[in-house]
């Protein structure tokens, strides 16, 4: 017999969902990764928590499951989100301009039915003035614009506290250890996996009741080892990053192919996304090729003509796990998800999700963990929208924080974005040892203490690991002002 109830592999938000859904229901989880968190297809998404409107049409029950669950997302990890208004610019050459108008802005008024469950703002019709007036880099030929509310998210830090407090209720997180093979009984059944230690190169073997394979693009592959097939069309999208903020909201465009693409400001930066194409390679080696860059460019440069004058500092690329379907385009293919309990395909013990988006997560996990619960005979309801994030039970106020640390209120606000009532923690650190207030790179004001109190709580062992928790060296300067100094920080851990 096994001390655990549950073996997670993959660490993205889906499998630190489930970890943490798990352990808040007392169940004794080990969670498995053979990167960082959040360092696959999470870390490359468009960060939305978005309320499903494409399913308005389709399904409006989808609809307000989406809204609902991006409540509750707000009110778990208020901290990690920000608002970003959406602008559909109408222009005169696009057919039926007018009539395009009010269409779309039925539509958004329908979509305000649910708004309140996300804590969304109406929609609302504008003229050509005034869509110039909120954003003067229009295209000359816009005559008008409809607007909408969605939310976005920080995915490395929601991926980082999921992990956190599953740990905080016994769950044991293991990054850079490699799921290498299932450890099968006689009768075929799961009993647990084979794992390399990548730092070391040890392998041992861990054994649970249940083992859940929740590696993304990567869970075919894995259900594979066991004989088994979770069936995926991965797809791969794209990201273009401009060093700061050229828009005050999300401008949608029609890229060449008919497909919506959207330039937005997310932070401090402004991003362009996303294509959509099938994939077929290694998701590991996943990269942005000109073509797409050039596809993306283009499209917006239709809305918005004057965005190649600007700064493009990277690009970054991940595939979707998307759900298997024959046919359809790749834009139109279904973000609908599904738990496989493999069983009848002679591996018991073994599970897998696949499919899904970022908005989901939450609820995602739920299912997931109910499943399990039902296989273990475990009655203890979920609470992961009840619950908040570790961060999440209050919000300190930036002034408060900068005067008690001796910080700028800039760097004081971003901290708080990212650790919420933890904050108050790295303001400790200060105190105790002023000298960790300086910052380690002008672009993203990471304070040395904010950086130790990662490295020291939060996994932290690369400077990319770092990049993903503070975002210090993803700012304009792309780590050439800061890698030096966060070297010797990493050097002396």
């Amino acid at each position: 017999m096994s001390d655990l109830d549950l073996i997670v592999i993959g660490a993205g938000v889906n499998g630190v969902g489930i970890a943490r859904d798990a352990a808040l229901r007392g169940l004794k989880v080990a969670l498995f990764e053979k990167k960082d968190l959040g360092a696959g297809t999470s870390g490359a998404s468009s960060g939305m928590i978005h309320g499903g409107v494409r399913y308005l049409e389709t399904d409006r029950d989808v609809t307000k499951k989406s809204c609902e669950d991006s409540g509750y997302i707000q009110s778990i990890a208020p901290h990690l989100l920000f608002r970003i208004p959406f602008l559909f610019p109408l222009l005169s050459w696009s057919g039926k301009a007018k009539l395009m108008h009010e269409l779309a802005y039925v539509f958004f008024k329908a979509y305000d039915r649910f708004q309140p469950l996300k804590r969304g703002k109406p929609a609302t019709k504008l003229n050509r003035d005034e869509a110039m007036q909120l954003e003067p880099g229009l295209h000359p030929a816009t005559i008008g614009a409809v607007t909408t509310d969605e939310w976005a998210i920080n995915v490395f830090r929601l991926c980082t506290l999921n992990a956190l407090d599953a740990q905080r209720n016994g769950a044991q997180i293991h990054l850079r250890h490699e799921v290498e093979q299932f450890v099968r009984g006689p009768d075929g059944r799961v009993l647990g996996v084979r794992v390399r230690d990548l730092r070391t190169g040890r392998q041992r073997e861990v054994r649970a009741r249940l083992t859940f394979n929740a590696a993304g693009p990567w869970a075919g592959r894995l259900a594979g080892l066991a004989g088994a097939e979770v069936k995926l069309r991965p797809g791969k999208g794209i990201h273009l990053v401009f060093a700061r903020r050229l828009v005050n909201y999300a401008i949608i465009a029609h890229a060449i192919d008919g497909r919506q693409v959207f330039i937005e400001p997310y932070g401090t930066e402004t991003w362009i996304g996303t294509t959509d194409d099938d994939y077929y390679g290694d998701p590991g080696e996943v990269q942005a090729t000109h073509d797409e860059v050039e596809y993306l460019l283009q499209a917006i440069q239709t809305v918005f003509p004057r965005v190649r004058e600007h700064r493009l500092v990277r690009a970054f690329a991940g595939v979707r796990p998307t759900l298997y379907r024959y046919g359809p385009f790749e834009s139109d293919l279904s973000r609908d998800h599904a738990v496989f309990d493999h069983t009848a395909e002679g591996a018991p013990g073994l599970m897998s999700i696949g499919g899904g988006k970022l908005a989901a997560y939450r609820i995602m996990a739920e299912e997931a963990t109910d499943t399990v619960c039902r296989t273990l005979k475990v009655t203890v309801p979920c609470r992961t929208h009840q619950s908040p994030l570790p961060g999440g039970e209050a919000t300190p106020d930036p002034a408060v924080v900068a005067e008690a640390a001796g910080i700028d209120r800039y760097a004081a606000a971003r901290m708080v974005h990212r650790h919420g009532e933890r904050s108050r923690e790295i303001v400790e650190r200060i105190q105790r040892n002023p000298r960790e207030r300086r910052t380690l790179c002008a672009c993203e004001p990471v304070t040395e203490a904010e950086a130790r109190f990662c490295i020291e709580t939060e996994w932290v062992t690369t400077l990319e690991d770092l990049r993903r928790r503070t975002a210090c060296g993803g700012g304009p300067c792309q780590g050439a002002r800061c890698a030096r100094q966060a070297s010797w920080l990493l050097a002396g851990y």
